[in-house]
């Protein structure tokens, strides 16, 4: 940087030693703009580049075009109380236009940029980036990564009446997914599931522990006492089936034991 700037002509400061707020002119970016269209996760590789690229590309015309924002015009304290007056928001291109100090060169060239934006399909564009950007730090993709398909344009434009409804609608603001853990021993009651299904459907009053006395009758060795709380839940799971099957008159979807899911009946 410091030999781009010496050749390019370009003052290189740095700021004063132990005083990191000199930079807060561009570091207040780092959260308002980056953060919160980036997020958090972690991103490697030739693939997350490109597609950061391609988010930045459609995020600077975006922000400069269209976003506006406040800038502070004066500030004044009474006492312990802090009196602050804002510019009206606008626009970093607007801001740029009502400078006087802007040349008409450069006028001229922001304005014929500006004439051939469209602002619903940069978003569009940044909210493609951010769901690839998502699908590459979420899978660790090392090679090449195909890029999303694209929503068209129609249905980009019908899904924003109801964008609102979900919340945040940012991919990379979204948690990313965790796999739920299985079981971590094998089940010791996987000879007798099917006498065990099979005396529950007959007889389905029965409590737990008559059933596991009858297991130890046939098998005492095989069925020791500390199986009761693992037969208990898989009762319960099972008296879950049964319930909702009476309710709704189907199979009850996997699921928290003990938990029947809500569903409308027309």
């Amino acid at each position: 940087m410091q030999e781009f700037c010496k050749s390019a002509g370009v003052a290189f400061t740095r700021r004063r030693p132990y005083r990191k707020n000199d930079q807060a002119w561009v570091e207040q970016k780092n959260g308002a703009v980056i953060r919160r269209v980036v997020g958090y996760r972690r991103f490697e590789g030739l693939p997350a580049a490109a597609a950061l690229a391609r988010l930045y590309s459609a995020l600077r015309l975006f922000v400069n075009f269209f976003q506006p924002s406040f800038k502070l015009a004066e500030k004044v304290r009474d006492a312990a109380k802090v009196h602050k007056r804002y510019h009206p928001p606008a626009t970093p291109y607007q801001r740029l236009l009502a400078d006087k100090r802007v040349s008409d060169a450069v006028r001229h060239r922001i304005e014929a940029i500006n004439s051939t934006l469209d602002p619903v399909g940069l978003l569009r564009e940044i909210r493609s980036a951010q769901q690839q950007l998502v699908e590459i730090a979420d899978c660790m993709v090392v090679g090449d990564a195909a890029a999303p398909h694209a929503p068209t344009l129609e249905q980009f434009l019908s899904g924003l009446r109801t964008a609102w409804q979900g919340g945040e609608v940012r991919p990379t603001t979204r948690p990313k997914e965790k796999t739920k853990r299985g079981r971590r021993r094998p089940d010791p009651l996987v000879t007798v599931t099917a006498d065990l299904r099979r005396w529950f459907e007959a007889e389905p009053w029965r409590t737990s522990r008559e059933r596991l006395e009858r297991l130890q009758g046939k098998q005492p060795n095989a069925c020791p006492e500390k199986l009761l709380r693992t037969l208990q839940r898989r009762a319960r799971e099972w008296r879950r089936e049964k319930a909702h099957q009476l309710v709704f008159g189907a199979a009850a979807p996997a699921g928290l034991p003990g938990q029947i899911p809500l569903q409308c009946v027309t």
